[in-house]
């Protein structure tokens, strides 16, 4: 689990609440950070590997380069792995060496490397989910600014810049602060672990609390989009707004239900140790509470890479491309709609639905510039292969209006 509390752990003069929720069932909630955090890699390393239903040609003629929005998720979900496989050894040391944990900031104590395994991997930790936080709030802004036609690929430099130096800056100074004047003799008291939560979950209130604004005007945005593509609101346009507002909605919802605990924990954590008496019976139900959050922690956050890639992809299956040759196509960035997506339409329709009926559609959105149009929306449209496809024939149509299309159907 990624928690702040995990580096004032590291302190020999830890708080009493801290100590309260590490020493309860330890080999338990490290079993399950290791159990949670081996399903999340498996299935996210899983999920962003090539596939064969991904790779799709029209004819002799490939498709453009993915936008930054495309690059922006591939980096979350990276950052999410990376995360995850910090949660997993951490824990699985926890749990494999408990005399080598017993040994970590002992006062007066000569042992070095257990101290520098409990700093290290938790700044490991916080680093690569901080930098996930931030990819993610640049994700609502890119999508947005896109629709807005003011950004493009050179934005994709500045949100590196953004997002990392942010991440280190924040992780880098929060630790300092933390374990000031040294990590053995870290300053009593709640004060000076304040800044370190701060750079820790600022980044996250930042998300849930901006990113739905963000994603609010951008599907309304979209939604004016593609009314005017035609100048009419048709079924098709209608099912690609619906598809991208489900998308951001399920984004929203990973991240809500990953983080939310956190919030609630530490909450209740501050309250604790603001108390004279943590264990006395008047605060059996925040005791409670804490505990019940603090293994829910232990589950969620490390399940974040694996729901991440379902909310942004769907589930690609098992149909995994090792075929090197395969790999040298520019791929169709459209992974499997989401089941959300697919109780909006019939896929059934989508199937049906041949070439020459796209191209058709293609003509009449460019004789309203559909071209800038579309290269916007295709950028929020990746998930649905049939929502992709419609958009970027319109930007295409000029190099296959030659090409027959021989009743070859489209496959969602």
């Amino acid at each position: 689990m990624a928690s702040p509390r995990l580096e004032t752990f590291c302190c020999p003069n830890r708080d009493k609440s801290t100590q309260f929720v590490l020493n309860f069932q330890p080999r338990f909630f490290s079993a399950i950070c290791i159990g949670s955090a081996s399903v999340s890699l498996i299935f996210a390393i899983l999920q962003i590997l090539p596939k064969r239903r991904g790779y799709r040609r029209l004819g002799q003629y490939p498709l453009p380069k993915p936008a930054s929005s495309s690059r922006i998720l591939l980096i979350i979900s990276l950052c999410d792995i990376l995360g995850c496989a910090g949660i997993l050894l951490r824990s699985s040391v926890w749990l494999g060496s408990p005399n080598f944990i017993a040994k970590m900031s002992v006062i007066n104590s000569t042992e070095v490397w257990p101290t520098a395994f409990c700093v290290g991997s938790a700044m490991w930790i916080q680093l690569f989910y901080s930098a996930s936080f931030w990819w993610t709030f640049c994700y609502a802004v890119d999508v947005y600014l896109v629709v807005k036609r003011s950004a493009g690929q050179s934005t994709i430099v500045l949100y590196h810049m953004i997002t990392w130096g942010l991440a280190v800056l924040l992780c880098v100074e929060g630790v300092a602060m933390l374990y000031y004047p040294s990590i053995s003799s870290c300053e009593n008291g709640l004060e000076h672990a304040v800044p370190h939560y701060i750079t820790t979950y600022a980044p996250i209130l930042l998300v849930l609390i901006v990113n739905p604004i963000l994603f609010g005007r951008t599907g309304t945005a979209v939604t004016s989009l593609l009314k005017g593509r035609q100048g009419i609101y048709t079924e098709n346009e209608r099912r690609l707004g619906t598809e991208i507002k489900i998308r951001f909605f399920k984004i929203m919802i990973v991240f809500l239900i990953c983080w939310l605990p956190n919030i609630i924990n530490e909450s209740l954590l501050f309250y604790l140790e603001m108390q004279d008496d943590i264990k006395g019976s008047p605060l059996k139900n925040v005791r409670n509470a804490i505990l019940i959050t603090w293994f829910i922690m232990g589950l969620l956050n490390p399940m974040q890479g694996f729901l991440n890639t379902l909310a942004f992809h769907g589930w690609t299956g098992w149909d995994i491309d090792l075929n090197i040759q395969s790999r040298r196509e520019i791929p169709w960035d459209s992974g499997s709609t989401s089941g959300a997506a697919a109780d909006v339409y019939n896929p059934t329709v989508s199937s049906s639905l041949n070439y020459q009926g796209f191209v058709q559609d293609a003509k009449k959105t460019m004789n309203g510039n559909g071209l800038q149009h579309s290269d916007a929306i295709s950028v929020l449209s990746e998930g649905s292969e049939s929502s992709t496809i419609e958009i970027h024939i319109s930007s295409e149509l000029h190099d296959l209006e030659g090409i027959d299309a021989d009743g070859e159907s489209v496959e969602n």
